[in-house]
């Protein structure tokens, strides 16, 4: 066996504490001090994925074999699924060094074999290949016209093997794939070096150590990365959104006390007072004709009657939403402008809506339970509802599904509180946050959320009560959303944490859907001279490698990240005061368009209002940018 087979071999087996095995931990190994990965080898060595060799290097520039690319990926993917049964290869005998990692990458669907029962272990890989690789064990989904794609992105596209065409579309615009030192060169049938699938992998597991020039379609904006000022209230919200999909019926989230009932482990026993907010999304499938019904119930377990009121209440079916395409910015004044019930419903909450469907108070008996909404979701439809309430004492709340062809009465929901388990089917179980594993299923959030506004002063610094803009064609910008992991370099978590939370759901309220933000911005103009200012969302890419910059892309993707209406408020060029609803449509990585656009006299000071609610279907990070133009 070659050292560099035997190197391998024993980082498969688990075995980084051999003496004579240079486990790239502290310090890169020598010969990757000017390589252009060297961040990358170095945490991928950190985190015992690669080693290097007995002699104190690592040999980036080395290429890669099947074989050794088979143990990369299981190093890289311990928990995929095995997909398929055992086969043996002619190459591959049983004492072979990575027999036994040929077969289990074949059996998770990493590797397939050559025509004749070969897998040839000794071939150096291709790029292409170990691209597609990676992007089979990200499960990507599969790019309509992908030749097209690969031509806006690569000058030498022609050369790329037919069938591999879709996975490379399919990695490059999910933005692992890392050219050096060309970006717009794939060069796809090149063997691979130890360098570039280090690079590789960084990307396909969110080490963002890989300088982003190389990184295919990736645009590099300096651009100041703020945390946001201010933090979320401490109002609790009834937060249902697992299972996402409802395939069964019974309990959604229950925050009744589990005594008297069948399953005590669906009852989380938390009593709401004072305000509160609810939050529910649900979707029903199938092609059958079947209506499930939503039913969100109220119980006072109190000596004396409790007063519910609803102060705003929205809610919205599919065909009531339809998702359709829309402007990336469009004006909303009338409410006229949504795509997703996520997004309709949103918008009533922010304009202060409460919906004739739902009453405007309940006056709840002694030891009575009622009803306080029966909301019909048909197949084919999801349904988003929205509520804001206040309770003068305490109660409990629980969301049911059941299927019915009538709304079902009190009595009905009371049994199915009492008899039931959890409704399914269950959402994948979340990854524990720490330590960080790759790839991190955060999963849905059923529970009882902390947090229902975020309000930011947004300043200089806490000791004085403007915003200087920033200098002549610069900007800075603040995260919204901002997730476990993905925080831009900020580390800061906005996720609103879960008082109470079912075992197998969100750790998080991950994304905050339906959390207000109002953020205010009294910008200044310090400068003699006038200013052209503009203030903007933007999505940008997922990014922890500095906060000195933001990573867009170029092409644009068609995957939606952002769609919801926004408030904002102003005085214009002509000292009018202006308030403006305006719908937004963000891709990954889009830059934005200009929100409000200021030209600031020297001196000028302008207090700019944004307000939103965090819309459902929407995935973070999101941030708020100030630019001056050039």
């Amino acid at each position: 066996m070659n050292k560099s087979k035997f190197v391998v071999a024993i980082a498969y087996a688990g075995l980084n504490t051999i003496a004579f095995i240079l486990t790239l931990s502290n310090s890169a190994a020598a010969d990757t001090q000017n390589h252009w990965a060297r961040a990358c080898i170095q945490q991928l060595g950190e985190r015992k994925l690669i080693t290097g060799y007995p002699d104190g290097t690592f040999r980036p520039s080395a290429t890669v074999t099947r074989a050794e690319a088979a143990v990369l990926m299981l190093n890289a993917f311990p928990d995929a699924a095995v997909k398929r049964s055992h086969t043996k290869f002619k190459d591959v005998p049983a004492n072979y060094w990575a027999a036994k990692a040929i077969s289990t990458a074949y059996q998770k669907g990493f590797f397939s074999g050559y025509p004749g029962g070969e897998f040839q272990p000794n071939q150096p890989i291709p790029r292409v290949q170990i691209i597609g690789v990676v992007a089979g064990a990200k499960n990507y989904s599969p790019q309509p016209n992908p030749a097209q794609i690969l031509q806006r992105y690569f000058t030498d596209a022609q050369q790329i093997p037919n069938y591999a065409q879709n996975g490379i579309a399919s990695a490059t615009i999910n933005s692992i794939v890392v050219n050096y030192p060309n970006v717009k060169q794939l060069k796809p049938l090149q063997s691979v070096t130890r360098g570039e699938v280090a690079a590789l992998m960084c990307r396909a597991l969110n080490i963002y150590t890989v300088p982003p020039e190389y990184i295919a379609g990736v645009e590099v904006r300096p651009q100041q990365v703020r945390p946001l000022p201010g933090k979320l209230d401490t109002i609790p919200t009834f937060n249902s959104n697992s299972p996402e999909l409802v395939t069964s019926e019974g309990i959604l989230l229950s925050t009744f006390p589990p005594d008297g009932k069948q399953v005590r482990e669906a009852h989380l026993n938390y009593a709401f007072q004072g305000r509160f907010d609810v939050f529910a999304h649900h979707i029903v499938r199938g092609d059958a004709p079947r209506t499930l019904y939503q039913g969100l119930i109220v119980h006072n377990p109190g000596n004396e009657p409790v007063t519910l009121q609803v102060l705003h209440a929205a809610s919205y079916l599919t065909r009531e939403a339809p998702f359709i395409d829309l402007p990336d910015v469009a004006d909303n004044a009338l409410s006229t402008v949504y795509s997703g019930p996520g997004n309709r419903t949103m918008n009533d909450v922010l304009r202060g809506v409460r919906q004739g469907n739902f009453p405007d108070k309940l006056v709840i008996e002694p030891g009575k339970t009622q009803i306080l909404a029966n909301l019909p979701i048909p197949s084919a439809n999801g349904r988003t509802t929205m509520m804001r309430l206040v309770s003068d004492r305490p109660i409990y709340m629980a969301n049911l599904a059941k299927n019915s062809d009538l709304p079902p009465t009190i009595n009905e929901w009371q049994t199915l509180l009492d008899t039931s388990s959890l409704a399914g089917k269950r959402d994948p179980i979340p990854t524990p946050l720490d330590p960080p594993r790759e790839p991190t299923v955060f999963s849905r959030v059923a529970g009882v959320s902390q947090g229902t506004q975020w309000e930011a002063n947004i300043t200089d610094n806490s000791n004085v009560s403007q915003l200087t803009i920033p200098q002549q064609g610069k900007a800075f910008s603040y995260p919204l959303g901002t997730v476990h992991l993905i925080t831009l370099s900020t580390g800061q978590i906005q996720s609103a944490p879960m008082l109470k939370r079912y075992p197998d759901t969100a750790y998080f309220a991950h994304s905050n859907y339906g959390v207000e933000y109002n953020l205010t911005l009294p910008l200044h103009n310090p400068s003699n001279q006038a200013r052209t200012v503009t203030v903007s969302i933007q999505t940008p890419l997922k990014d922890e490698g500095g906060s000195d910059r933001l990573l867009f892309l170029n092409p644009q993707v068609e995957q939606v990240f952002f769609r919801g209406t926004v408030r904002v408020r102003y005085t214009d060029d002509n000292g009018v005061e202006q308030t403006r609803y305006l719908h937004l449509v963000q891709r990954r990585g889009q830059t934005g368009e200009a929100l409000v656009r200021l030209k600031m006299a020297g001196g000028d000071k302008r207090l700019v209002r944004v307000d939103f609610l965090y819309p459902p279907d929407s995935t973070p990070p999101q941030v708020l940018t100030v630019r001056t133009e050039g």
